[in-house]
């Protein structure tokens, strides 16, 4: 059999395996044995790919920076500052119509700021910022579709894991690529906003009607809550402020951020033994699946480079009859289909080694695919039938709430990530205006 069809033959027996259920760092590493054994011929050469691949595939100083920042984000929802910032933000956007909203929005990009996990923010607000929404008669699909919405901001403001797994795959600069985030994160910051606004002001009875009364709120209580955030705002200030200025790599300031969270705790008086053995369970956990998926990856890419998977795919693409930019569409509806079935992470960890020689082939700015790349995988997080958001607010909320629900309130801002996707591919110096400076 030729090696090229055999590669195929082995994506396709993978993504039947993912949908079948089994664990994708299983299927990554079954398969990635078995293609390589009957492209080589050789089960001993096969074979000792999983006693070098392991090593290989973890041995890298940037790959640390993961459980750094896990641990990080673990330690301030611990710590409490997630509620905090959405308390300054819901005070001080009171007046505007649908201000609740709006303050979740701009929560989460804060919150995005210093966990880099959507989910993480998903499970966060759905127990912050949901129950206040209720009380003030917000439409109960209004308010589930904002809260699943910018949830997905954990994977695009720096620091965020998926920019840690692209640049590892790519070799770009992850510190860029986290200055890259910013901007487009508070594009898409503003388009929600921006975008709630309108969808208040046409139908005022999304967010209660106006029939509430607003409390009147003193200065001196706005700024005791804006002084409440301190504690997160310095850890954001610290983290992208070493990574820009070249003080800090991102490793060292995953470290140093992961050590001023716990400080912020102690200091708040939030961090006991219960919540550090918390904390570190979950990072272990977090970090001992994930690294399951990089060992598979590494292993599944070697497998497609020795059957020549990857140049097939690459020749076949640039071989179509259609402009660059449509293969780069083409790219991103694949992404959108596979997140209906798949994590956001294995996504990136299963397409990037077949995905990156066809957009270096095309001369793409591969920071610049990056970041588009991780708002569209970020779309499957929302989209039916196995988006892990939905399922992560519908696990939090319990009773009272359902999938079709949060589905329906997300058509919305899904429609507002297109218009942000559309916008960054017209205007790519949004994304590589910041890192060019570094």
């Amino acid at each position: 059999m030729d090696p090229a069809v055999l590669g195929l033959i082995l994506v396709i027996l993978t993504f039947l395996g993912i949908i079948s259920g089994i664990h994708i760092g299983v299927v990554l590493l079954v398969l990635s044995l078995l293609g390589s054994w009957m492209a080589t011929g050789d089960l001993v050469v096969s074979a000792s790919l999983l006693g070098t691949g392991p090593f290989y595939s973890l041995f890298s100083y940037e790959i640390v920076v993961i459980p750094l920042f896990i641990l990080m984000g673990l330690f301030v929802v611990v710590s409490g500052s997630s509620e905090d910032i959405y308390k300054a933000f819901n005070l001080v956007l009171s007046k505007i119509p649908g201000g609740l909203a709006i303050a979740t929005v701009a929560s989460n990009a804060i919150f995005a700021a210093i966990t880099g996990v959507s989910i993480a923010s998903a499970a966060v607000f759905s127990k912050v910022a949901l129950p206040e929404m209720r009380r003030l008669g917000y439409d109960h699909k209004f308010a589930l579709g904002t809260i699943a919405g910018s949830s997905v901001l954990g994977f695009l403001i720096p620091p965020s894991v998926l920019l840690i797994v692209y640049g590892i795959f790519s070799r770009e600069s992850i510190g860029k690529l986290f200055i890259a985030g910013i901007v487009p994160g508070l594009l898409l910051t503003i388009v929600y906003s921006l975008g709630i606004i309108t969808m208040v002001k046409f139908k005022p009875s999304l967010a209660g009607g106006g029939s509430q009364k607003c409390e009147k709120i003193s200065v001196k209580e706005i700024a005791s809550s804006l002084f409440n955030t301190w504690g997160a705002m310095a850890l954001i200030v610290m983290v992208l402020g070493g990574i820009y200025s070249g003080f800090l790599t991102p490793t060292e300031a995953g470290a140093m951020g992961a050590i001023s969270a716990f400080v912020l705790g102690v200091i708040k008086k939030k961090i006991n033994k219960q919540s550090i053995v918390y904390a570190l369970h979950e990072t272990g956990l977090i970090t001992a699946s994930f690294f399951l998926l990089f060992i598979g990856a590494q292993m599944y890419s070697r497998m497609l480079a020795i059957t020549g998977t990857v140049q097939l795919i690459t020749d076949t693409l640039v071989g179509l009859p259609l402009a660059p930019l449509l293969i780069l569409i083409l790219i991103f509806i694949v992404y959108i289909m596979l997140g209906a079935f798949i994590d956001s992470i294995s996504i990136m960890i299963l397409t990037l080694p077949i995905m990156i020689p066809v957009v270096e082939t095309f001369g793409f700015n591969l920071i610049w695919f990056g970041i588009l790349s991780t708002i569209t995988i970020e779309m499957g997080l929302l989209t039916p039938p196995f988006g892990m958001v939905i399922f992560v607010m519908k696990s939090t909320i319990g009773e009272g709430v359902d999938i079709e629900d949060i589905f329906r309130g997300i058509i919305p801002f899904l429609l507002m990530m297109i218009g942000t996707l559309a916008i960054l591919v017209a205007f790519p110096v949004l994304c590589t205006w910041l890192p060019g400076y570094m």
